[in-house]
């Protein structure tokens, strides 16, 4: 082709990077809806505060830089259009409108933009980053064309605003369009103010020189005013929290604080500052003079008072710190021998290095218990131990704490005499029903009255306030060596519930009630030694729904001479040796031998002949199936106590035995030991005995009895076993054709109390001080919030009476599985220290509006609810202002701090205040200058020409110490200039 033919076309519609981000915000607003004219209903009062703000964000970016898109509104329901269609053409834009609303001037809680400018729903374009800011005059004035542009093509009638310089300063630009209608927002932000414009006069200048109105008789301009007073110094209350005395230990007080209390309340003022807003809401000029010589506002005079407090942030609060110091221990990874020096057990361990020493020392009898524990003495050792280790140094804890740190833990110590078994165990049990129960089985602590939760609070108070960590390993050696005293001298451990460990608490807590459990049975094994009477002896009995710790009396055992003979020798032969017991199990030819005999029709016969032994008492009318002979219940081994991790590691090793018949028989042998034990004292006790007989004892719903007729017609009971007893070769058949007739008494322990008891004693003795405060955190958990909620209940504030419902639901979630996160734990301890705040609030607000010192009853009412909105309102309005009960203590309040430096007391002062000579003068002197001075100027004027449609016209001003803002909604009338 020729060159001549060849032309080039230039494309005029290819979108500028300003265009494409005009239309990017014109899609913005159309996907958002906000198109048109939507009128809501007018505004109620307070909704601003009261009512819920939502937002929905975008970004867009112009060229390489971003925006955030934001839309706040607030939510309201959709008025009725029906009807208005015609109507709504010609209507200003319902943000307009807003401007002259006065029923929201000065929300407490609001956007800025919300507070300047009254709106309720508007749009905001921001730098997408923090660090971004448009600075420049000619950046600014293209975004507010784009804004100007985007409005008009779309038709939508909510403000638009652009944020402009650094974020800190709030400034913005922005405009709303109606049908012929505009609206430009402005704004002046200064550092200094002006003289001129520091008073009402001054700034109604600058609002109709703006307006610049062509009309003569300028319409009426209406005047809010709000000045915000501030008081800092609260000189004449001094904050009741008395920080505690950490040198004073009287009589088992330490700190100003008794052994087993928490601290609680804040150490400084948890109010900083009250702010008193005095509002004027309906000025209109001409009525009020404010000008650089003279004011009318006397705040004593204002309609309308309203009061906000200044909370101190995060004031220090004892709780919060001493449970948070406590969990600092989780942390640490130091062993207790690391902390103290050298190992404290060496010396211990020297004294016993020939093992054969050892075993004699388990096999030579128990020395005779010491009827007095010597607490003191025991202490004294141990220090003579850590001392040598240290070189002499100084131990930890002095003697004194010491001394009453365990007398509280072990008042028996103090006594004459050792707390007998049945003092020692069951103390106060709480009712299942209790709030109390419920808390500790939900954290999975331990009750508030057991020495897991003593000890708890002793070491959470030793850390905080005697030696921390050093302090707390010294303690918890201190008790591991007490543990090990009265495991050797059978002294049993006071404030554990009796019975097998309670898998609801946490597992120190078992770990103790093991250790407990041993020193029992121990105790009653040498106490069988030593006498034939076994009246403390424990049994339980299967056929009365295993009902274990009945202490049998000899009135119990009266059946035959014979019988009390056995029982008073059963515990006999028992020792800490396994020498002297027979093994069922040893020998399985013997086994087979002995199962086959008894699996003979004649193997009950032959045992018939056997001489019974190991007999409790006769089971009621029940007699044995084939001889017609009473049915006696045996004396029985107790099943061994488990503790939750003893259960856990059972548990794996019978699930690595797998799912083959092999290990599904092993598991059923292992399980079975208890229950072979059972039958062996079954036999023993009831020579001729069936399978029958032993299952209508021991599981009488697996033995089923029916009426049948016999061959004469007569109704009978017919029995006979269910249907898994009758499976071939189960479990029961097997162990019952296995089973020899042995008593309990010389069976093999099913519980080797003497092991269990050196497992524990090892368990407590290398336990880190960071172990330790894992374990007994739930407990001060547990303790924290029942000293908030006793606290609470002083106090009767319903927000917190929420907060620790919460905490407590929370808690049982985290505390309730092992070894949970930190940072859940760190939570739980700050809502804690929260609501300790928010109450040490409460009190600091009731000791400085004196709620005690009210007379009628009416008014002490109305100031305990005054006081309760302050803490949970952003904003309260004093009933009656400056004259009502609340507003005279809040004046009195503002004078105190006035006069503070005048030497007279404040009393003389209060008395000479309501004198009639001083009233006369005037009071705005009882006040300092405000703080801040709000004022908003509206009006309805026709703008640019007279002949304009009138608009609404708005300045918002404020005025502090720093800063000077003027905030501007100028509208004029597009159509008619």
């Amino acid at each position: 082709q020729p060159e001549c033919e060849v032309f080039e076309m230039t494309d005029f519609t290819t979108a500028s990077e300003w265009e494409r981000f005009i239309s990017k915000v014109e899609e913005v607003l159309n996907d958002w809806k906000l198109i048109g004219n939507s009128l809501g209903k007018p505004l109620e009062k307070g909704i601003f505060t009261s009512g819920t703000w939502e937002e929905k964000s975008d970004e867009i970016a112009f060229a390489d830089f971003m925006f955030s898109v934001t839309h706040h509104y607030l939510v309201q329901e959709s008025s009725d259009k029906e009807g208005k269609d015609e109507l709504l053409e010609d209507v200003i834009p319902q943000s307009m409108q807003d401007l002259l609303c006065m029923n929201n001037d000065f929300p407490p809680r609001a956007h800025c933009l919300v507070r300047w400018y009254g709106l309720r729903e508007f749009v905001v374009i921001a730098p997408a980053a923090n660090s971004d800011a448009v600075l420049s005059e000619s950046k600014c004035n293209l975004l507010l064309s784009s804004v100007s542009i985007a409005l008009g093509n779309t038709g939508c009638q909510v403000p638009l605003f652009v944020q402009i310089h650094h974020k800190w300063r709030r400034m913005y630009v922005g405009e709303c369009q109606g049908p012929g209608v505009r609206t430009d927002f402005e704004m002046v932000h200064l550092r200094k103010v002006p003289n001129q414009y520091t008073h009402l006069s001054g700034l109604l200048d600058i609002f109709k020189s703006k307006i610049g109105c062509p009309l003569t008789p300028l319409p009426p301009v209406s005047i809010a005013i709000r000045l915000t007073y501030v008081l800092q110094d609260w000189q004449q209350y001094f904050w009741p929290q008395q920080p505690p005395d950490i040198d004073a230990l009287v009589g088992g007080e330490v700190g100003g604080l008794e052994f087993g209390k928490l601290p609680f309340g804040a150490c400084e003022d948890p109010i900083s500052e009250l702010h008193l807003a005095t509002t004027w809401p309906h000025l209109t000029e001409g009525i009020i003079v404010d000008n650089d010589v003279y004011s009318d506002l006397d705040p004593i005079q204002a309609p309308h008072w309203s009061v906000r407090v200044r909370k101190a942030d995060n004031p220090q609060c004892l709780l919060g710190d001493f449970v948070s110091e406590f969990f600092k221990i989780c942390r640490r990874k130091e062993s207790t021998d690391e902390i103290l020096g050298r190992s404290t057990f060496e010396e211990e361990g020297r004294e016993i290095t020939d093992i054969t020493h050892a075993l004699s020392k388990l096999t030579e009898p128990a020395p005779v218990p010491i009827h007095k524990l010597s607490v003191s003495n025991m202490v004294h050792t141990a220090k003579k131990k850590i001392q040598k280790h240290r070189g002499g140094e100084e131990s930890p804890l002095n003697n004194d704490v010491l001394n009453t740190i365990l007398l509280f833990l072990f008042p028996d110590a103090a006594s004459e005499k050792p707390l007998d078994a049945a003092t020692s165990t069951d103390t106060n049990n709480p009712p299942s029903e209790s709030e109390e129960y419920n808390l500790y089985n939900q954290f999975k602590s331990a009750p508030s009255d057991s020495l897991t939760y003593k000890l708890a609070l002793c070491l959470c108070m030793i850390n905080f306030y005697h030696g921390g960590l050093k302090g707390v390993a010294h303690l918890w050696q201190e008790f591991v060596l007490e543990m090990r005293f009265r495991w050797e001298n059978n002294f049993l451990i006071p404030g554990l519930a009796s019975g097998p460990p309670d898998l609801r608490c946490c597992l120190l807590h078992q770990k103790l009630q093991m250790l407990n459990c041993c020193i029992q049975r121990k105790k009653a094994r040498d106490e069988g030694k030593k006498t034939s009477n076994s009246d403390n002896m424990t049994n339980t009995y299967p056929g009365n729904a295993g009902r274990t710790g009945d202490q049998l009396g000899s009135d119990n055992l009266k059946d035959t001479d014979k019988e009390k003979g056995e029982v008073g020798k059963s515990w006999d032969s028992w020792s800490d040796s396994e020498e002297e017991f027979f093994e069922c199990l040893s020998d399985t030819e013997e086994l087979k031998g002995n199962g086959q005999e008894s699996g003979k029709k004649g193997g009950p016969k032959e045992m018939a002949n056997l001489k019974p032994e190991g007999r409790l008492l006769q089971h009621g009318k029940l007699t044995l199936l084939h001889n017609g002979e009473p049915l006696y219940i045996p004396v029985t081994q107790e099943p061994a106590p488990m503790t939750e991790d003893l259960l856990e590691e059972q548990s794996e090793v019978l699930a690595k035995l797998g799912t083959s018949a092999e290990g599904a028989h092993l598991r059923a042998r292992m399980q079975s030991a208890c229950l072979l034990s059972d039958m062996e004292s079954f036999k023993a006790a009831n020579p001729g005995c069936f399978l029958e007989d032993f299952v209508r004892w021991y599981s009488p719903r697996d033995y089923i009895e029916e009426e049948v007729m016999d061959e004469k017609g007569n109704m009978v009971l017919k029995g006979e076993l269910s249907a898994r007893m009758k499976i071939p070769s189960n479990m029961w058949v097997e162990a019952w054709e296995t089973a020899k007739p042995i008593p309990a008494r010389r069976q093999r322990r099913l519980f080797d109390d003497t092991r269990e008891a050196e497992k524990v004693l090892h368990y407590l003795a290398i336990q880190k001080p960071a172990d330790l405060a894992r374990h007994l955190l739930p407990c001060v958990i547990h303790a924290a919030v029942l000293k908030v909620k006793e606290e609470e209940s002083l106090e009767n504030i319903s927000s917190v009476k929420k907060i620790i419902k919460q905490i407590i639901s929370h808690s049982s979630k985290v505390l309730h599985f092992p070894n949970p996160e930190d940072k859940k734990l760190e939570e739980i301890i700050l809502q804690i220290t929260n609501v300790e705040a928010t109450i040490a609030r409460a009190r600091s607000l009731k000791a400085k509006f004196g709620t005690e010192k009210c007379e009628k009853e009416e008014e002490k009412e109305d100031l305990e609810r005054f006081v309760s909105c302050l803490l949970e309102q952003p904003e309260v309005s004093v009933v009656g202002a400056g004259r009502g009960h609340a507003g005279r203590i809040i004046r009195k309040l503002f004078v105190n701090a006035q006069r503070a430096p005048i030497v007279a007391p404040p009393e003389v002062e209060l008395k000479k205040m309501d004198s009639a000579e001083e009233r006369r003068q005037n009071s705005s002197s009882d006040f300092p200058p405000p703080a801040g001075r709000e004022l908003i100027l509206r009006t309805t004027v026709p703008r640019p020409a007279p002949y304009s449609k009138a608009l609404p016209q708005r300045m918002y001003s404020v005025l502090t110490k720093e800063d000077f803002r003027l905030a501007g909604a100028f509208s004029s009338d597009t159509s008619f200039f």
